[in-house]
């Protein structure tokens, strides 16, 4: 199983995690990426509500440094997932799919 990286506990004692390439709010998935609040389409609301937050996790504000967390988090989780054996299986089976039906094989 993944290990768990603790982000922040909210403010109703629930836990922000990540396991894997899933951040959890309360054990529960909450989101798969970051969104920052600058692209946000409520951006003006989370800012009023939550000054430093720099990125939202599903619904979770996050500052830079929670931030700097997750992202550091996913990505070795992605580089371990790319590193397993099944996972390099695939990418070759892929390869050497899309390499025969470049030479007309199928």
């Amino acid at each position: 199983m993944a290990r768990a990286t603790w982000v922040k506990t909210t403010q109703d004692g629930r836990r922000l995690e990540v396991v894997g390439l899933a951040i959890l709010l309360g054990g529960r998935l909450e989101a798969f990426e970051l969104i920052e609040v600058a692209k946000h389409p409520n951006r003006r609301a989370i800012l009023d509500a939550v000054p430093d937050a720099t990125h939202m996790a599903g619904r979770v504000p996050l500052n830079a440094g929670q931030a700097a967390t997750v992202l550091q988090a996913l990505e070795q989780a992605e580089a371990e997932v790319l590193a397993s054996p099944a996972a390099i299986h695939e990418r070759h089976r892929i390869a050497a799919m899309w390499r025969a039906r470049e030479q007309g094989i199928e």
